[in-house]
């Protein structure tokens, strides 16, 4: 699925646009680590929330006016229905007690038929419009956009959908990295009981006499590379089931932007 990078429709204007859109992105999530917010019953309950909702906003509305441009309406179609797998799947997997997230499925989808900044910009947004709904899921867009992002240059930039060896592997080094983003937020914000399947191996390694970012730490390095294998192999094997032109189709109108 390798494609060409660097394109002359990917202007200056817009790569601007998309490190702005990062960049804010990324200095809300170093916000959230600092202040450690602890009152999370809604995204406007607290000043915490509003500023972090504010930051992930403005970072994500200029990913969009970045990248929407470039992307075919039928991708622009598939992003919603993206974040609807993700916040549905997400919830699910939430609510019965497994020490996984499945709630990026969609991203990583996106990310493999659009490219790494379609993908950076379908987590962001996935995690904004889903923390109007669960208030949980706003402090993870960074890790969400991130997750996107690095999907794309996985797949597009090292072929990792190229065999299931390499899709195993390159959905072990996703979760561990997103696994290092996710496990302060989870620790700081919700004291490590975020999820109903992951709070609970995070209490059973404080029972060990681990502390909360030690605990949570290892828990997210335990579940985090799991959850993104499947994910991966879930991309992997709808791809792959896609007709060639089909998949082409979804590119953005120039080749890949990253």
């Amino acid at each position: 699925m390798s494609q060409p990078f660097s394109t002359s429709e990917w202007t200056p204007a817009r790569r601007i646009l998309v490190a702005a859109g990062a960049l804010i992105i990324a200095a809300t999530w170093v916000y959230l680590v600092l202040v450690r917010p602890t009152d999370w019953e809604s995204v406007g309950g607290a000043t915490e929330a509003t500023l972090t909702l504010a930051g992930y906003g403005i970072g994500t509305a200029l990913l969009l006016i970045a990248t929407v441009p470039m992307l075919p309406a039928r991708t622009l179609g598939l992003i919603p229905l993206a974040i609807i797998i993700n916040s549905v799947v997400g919830e699910i997997v939430g609510s019965i007690g497994l020490p996984l997230y499945l709630d990026s499925i969609g991203t990583v989808l996106v990310a493999a038929l659009a490219g790494p900044v379609a993908g950076l910009t379908t987590g962001a947004l996935n995690n904004v419009v889903w923390g109007l709904l669960n208030p949980a899921a706003l402090p993870f867009a960074a890790g969400a956009a991130l997750i996107g992002y690095l999907a794309g240059v996985f797949i597009h930039r090292f072929n990792a959908l190229s065999s299931i060896i390499r899709v195993v592997g390159f959905g072990i080094v996703l979760g561990l990295i997103g696994g290092m983003v996710a496990a302060p937020v989870a620790a700081f914000v919700y004291g490590g009981t975020a999820g109903v399947g992951t709070g609970a191996l995070v209490s059973l390694f404080r029972e060990m006499g681990g502390s909360l970012i030690a605990s949570v730490t290892t828990q997210a390095f335990i579940s985090d590379p799991v959850d993104k294998v499947i994910v991966m192999v879930v991309a992997y094997l709808t791809v792959k089931a896609l007709p060639q032109r089909t998949v082409r189709a979804f590119a953005p109108r120039t080749a890949d932007a990253a």
